[in-house]
């Protein structure tokens, strides 16, 4: 049985044309991940100024952090409920959630009912994430995972933008609900074309005992047919068990290791996404120009990703990633002092180029340190325990903005790109003395087979 599998040709070449609607689908839906996350960044100081809502920097810093602690329970969770449900039903189901709660901000009449939206729309984005860049990484062609990861991410940043140019236009012409409301079309946009057109993971249905249905799906998009060794056990004891094989000899130096790059990295991402436009303004900058460097940084991160992602295939995602969190905080700390306007956008864009693909990279890394039964609980412990970093960052400035001390804000985020970059950069030195621990057969054959 194994043989004849083996032996079948797929009918479909392994190209980027062929797993195109794969790729635009979560595009789609990382794009709406974007936008929800940075609509909070980007109407802030119209929040800050609604005294009928009574909005305060530390209280605007705990909702940003309720946010992102959603996003810790959902993608931390995200994975088993894959399990019973597959990919792409917890795809949409993720989608509907954080529509659900841009509708509860929208509506909200106090602080804590916003902050309530703000954590049901986080449980969505969590597990939207992980199963995104999960389903790329299967479908992406050979030897082009981190260019397709890179390829995924642009779509947050282009969200990012959408999201500021609503915060610099609708918010002031209709008020800071309305750009809420907008929050609301993914639900009506992305759900429909994600139940018609979205596939389920060839590696999931062969977990749920479907050979037949995951055969045709790799055939049809030209991939592997998937083994025992690709497909995730299923049930929670399967869980617990790619929990565990997160922690065998060859990653169990490494995957602490991606954990706190991962935490760096999404400090970086949330504490600037839901506080440089506030910072930017308590710097003396315009209430235009605060947000619209929001704006700036997301364009210099969709620039970022492309280049990390063609960098990272030819000299390998943890060596850019590295490099790349140290250009970051290089970027804070110049963002730190007080420059003409022209040169503040030019550091700002050019922060954003390394900033977000900074921590992409990260994500990227995992596919060498999991084997491809790995890589759903991999990925998604890496932005889980990642996540804890997210909440970190907006409640961290907040506390610094109520103490007067918002400048240290831009010290705290280079301090978190050393981090980062330390972490990532050790990466291989941990496989490598994993790798020395590990029995002699037959757990490297697995593991190579995993990593080619």
């Amino acid at each position: 049985m194994n043989s004849s599998h083996s032996s079948a040709a797929p009918r479909s070449p392994h190209t980027f044309r062929t797993v195109f609607p794969v790729l635009a689908l979560c595009w789609l839906a990382v794009f709406f991940d974007g936008m929800d996350v940075n609509i909070y960044g980007a109407v802030m100081p119209h929040m800050l100024d609604d005294s009928g809502l009574g909005l305060t920097p530390a209280t605007a810093g705990t909702i940003g952090s309720w946010t992102t602690f959603g996003m810790l329970i959902g993608a931390l969770t995200a994975g088993n409920l894959t399990d019973w449900l597959g990919r792409r039903l917890m795809l949409v189901a993720s989608v509907t959630l954080f529509s659900l709660g841009s509708a509860i901000c929208a509506v909200a009449p106090s602080v804590g009912l916003f902050g309530a939206g703000r954590f049901v729309a986080g449980l969505g984005l969590g597990g939207l994430m992980p199963l995104c860049l999960a389903m790329v990484m299967e479908f992406a062609p050979p030897r082009r995972a981190a260019l397709t990861t890179g390829l995924l991410m642009t779509s947050y940043h282009f969200g990012g933008m959408a999201a500021t140019g609503l915060g610099l236009t609708l918010a002031p012409a209709a008020g800071w609900r309305w750009v809420f409301w907008a929050g609301v079309l993914p639900a009506l946009v992305a759900v429909p074309l994600l139940l018609k057109l979205l596939p389920e993971s060839p590696g999931v249905l062969l977990a749920h005992g479907e050979r037949a249905k995951a055969d045709a799906v790799a055939d049809r998009y030209g991939l592997p047919r998937p083994t025992e060794v690709a497909a995730p056990a299923a049930g929670a004891a399967g869980r617990l068990a790619a929990i565990r094989a997160l922690f065998r000899p060859e990653s169990r130096w490494a995957t602490p290791l991606l954990w706190l790059a991962s935490f760096s990295g999404l400090l970086l991402v949330y504490g600037v996404s839901t506080w440089l436009p506030q910072m930017m303004r308590v710097s003396g900058y315009g209430l235009n120009s605060s947000i619209s460097f929001l704006m700036v940084i997301n364009a210099g991160g969709i620039v970022g990703l492309l280049i990390a992602g063609r960098a990272a295939d030819r000299f390998g995602a943890v060596r850019v990633s590295a490099i790349w969190f140290v250009l970051t905080a290089a970027g804070a700390l110049l963002l730190k002092s007080q420059l003409p306007l022209g040169v503040t956008y030019a550091v700002v864009v050019v922060t954003g180029v390394f900033l977000f693909s900074a921590q992409v990279m990260v994500y990227a890394a995992t596919n060498t340190v999991y084997r491809d039964s790995e890589r759903a609980a991999g990925l998604g412990w890496v932005t889980g325990i990642g996540r804890t970093g997210a909440v970190v960052g907006p409640w961290l400035i907040g506390v610094l903005a109520t103490n007067g001390n918002q400048s240290w804000g831009f010290t705290t985020f280079a301090l978190a790109g050393l981090v980062g970059a330390v972490a990532i950069a050790l990466v291989p030195l941990a496989r490598r003395i994993g790798r020395s621990d590990a029995p002699a057969a037959p757990a490297p054959v697995a593991a190579t087979a995993g990593l080619s």
